[in-house]
């Protein structure tokens, strides 16, 4: 049947000079689609679009809008569906101590509610909720029977808020920054934890930017007030860098390899020369590592600080201890069982006889494993160990291998972006090379991605589409 609701003058007139019963039918299928009218639904009430929004004339204020029910599901951290326990329902759920948290939002919190069966593990991970929360120091409950099931109490103590955040002492470091840094803020729950990780943030903070001698202290009053109490002290920077003791490398070289830098004799006094005396320690490890990687596999770095008179800048010498360059006496490979021995050592750059080359042996880990990814091994492990022999300057070099289990290709799946309806994905399988039940073998692998993602039929401009994306779902093969 079809509905017309277009008013004319005659349809009207009959309309209202109908019997009694089909006048209050009207009525009520009128305000039924007013009420479920989409612009009813945005303007929240009855009445037009001005700004009054109430009843018609717009003088009463709008009705009262009900958040969305995924503003409220993400509200309330999802929707957690269980499975009840228990036999006694849950008569009343109380919820005691809270001043600054309201009793709706904890609630919300709550798995333990009105109408369910009581379960002590659900009160329990209640009570867990309330201590993620970060404004309770203490949460407990207590249970109370009664004829209509048993009332539920829980207990709460509020942490103390911090009112005010003050920062005493600092010159250089404005609080804006500070603030940001500290990680504290007026409103926050006021936790002796949180303080003490706030002054470490901050000393860290300082140390960054050079002031090393920065001292910090906290203080609470009984306000609520935090006060950070700070000394800077100067600031260092680093005049001259030296690298001693490097034979085969150059000074210069070296310099490059490490983080800090130097004022370059005052060229650049002030631009990136900040001393920091972490990044000057990692910088010990990074040049021992180099060397290392050189063949000097027993070389130890160490570093002295040497500071001007005005105690804002000092000298930073690194002492290099370099020991013997170990050569590669043999090379052995454990834990190959499907690779014959032979096409391994044939992928390997490193040679027995030559000085050992951290990089090269990365090299040929890489190649490992990726010789066996061609024969479906794509989860092949390759653990690299240099075994120092005892005469001097001399190194075993053992690669052990865990193969793993071989897989072939269960299915394809080929994603890409724009209308699904005018490609097939048959068209873009045709042009891979590997096919369903075949082994994985990464080479191919790879080179059909880069055979579809160069293909005429495919956009190739990233800011208008995502290159296509294949999915292999694989297969294990026994054997």
């Amino acid at each position: 049947m079809a509905w017309n609701f277009a008013p004319t003058a005659t349809n009207t007139h009959a309309a209202w000079t109908a019997a009694p019963a089909v006048r209050a039918g009207m009525v009520t299928l009128f305000w039924l689609c007013i009420l479920w009218s989409p612009s009813h639904a945005q303007l929240g009430g009855f009445g037009g679009g001005g700004s009054g929004g109430g009843m018609p004339g717009g003088g009463a204020p709008s009705a009262i809008q009900k958040p969305r029910f995924r503003d409220a599901i993400h509200e309330m951290d999802g929707l957690t569906i269980n499975r009840e326990h228990g036999d006694k329902l849950v008569a009343a759920v109380r919820v005691v101590g809270n001043r600054r948290i309201s009793s709706h939002v904890i609630s919300q919190k709550l798995q333990t509610r009105k109408g369910r069966f009581y379960d002590e593990d659900t009160a329990l991970a209640d009570i867990s909720r309330m201590h993620q929360m970060g404004a309770f120091d203490h949460a407990e409950f207590r249970t109370e029977e009664t004829p209509e099931g048993i009332i539920v109490t829980f207990t709460l103590h509020e942490r103390p808020v911090i009112r005010e955040v003050v920062f005493h002492g600092n010159r250089c470091m404005n609080d804006r920054e500070l603030k940001g840094r500290a990680g504290v803020a007026a409103g926050d729950p006021l936790s002796p934890y949180a303080i003490e990780s706030a002054v470490r943030r901050l000393i860290d903070y300082y140390h960054e930017e050079g002031f090393n001698r920065a001292a910090l202290s906290s203080q609470v009053d009984d306000d609520g007030n935090v006060l950070f109490r700070i000394n800077e002290g100067l600031k260092e920077r680093i005049w001259e860098i030296r690298v001693l003791g490097g034979t085969i490398v150059s000074e210069s070289r070296l310099k490059k390899v490490i983080q800090s830098r130097d004022s370059r004799k005052g060229v650049t006094r002030f631009i990136g020369n900040v001393a920091d005396l972490d990044k000057i320690d990692r910088d010990v490890e990074i040049l021992q590592q180099y060397f290392h990687n050189l063949g000097f596999l027993t070389a130890t770095v160490g570093r002295t600080l040497n500071y001007h008179e005005d105690g804002s800048l000092l000298d930073v010498t690194f002492v290099v201890n370099e020991g013997p360059r170990f050569k590669v006496n043999e090379i052995k490979i454990l834990g190959n069982h499907f690779v014959t021995e032979p096409s391994l050592r044939a992928r390997l750059e490193t040679q027995p006889g030559e000085f050992f080359d951290g990089t090269k042996m990365r090299l040929d880990v890489g190649e490992i494993i990726y010789g066996y990814g061609e024969l479906g091994f794509i989860y092949a492990e390759v653990e690299p160990k240099p075994i120092l022999r005892d005469e001097n300057g001399s190194v075993d070099l053992v690669y052990e291998i865990t193969e793993g289990d071989r897989w072939r290709i269960g299915e394809i799946h080929v994603n890409i972006d724009g209308e699904p309806h005018l490609m097939k994905e048959s068209t873009i399988l045709n042009m891979m090379e590997l096919r369903e039940g075949d082994v994985i073998d990464r080479r191919k692998l790879e080179s059909d991605r880069r055979r579809i993602g160069a293909s005429p039929l495919l956009e190739s401009d990233l800011n208008v589409a995502e290159a296509p994306d294949i999915k292999v779902v694989p297969v294990r093969e026994y054997r």
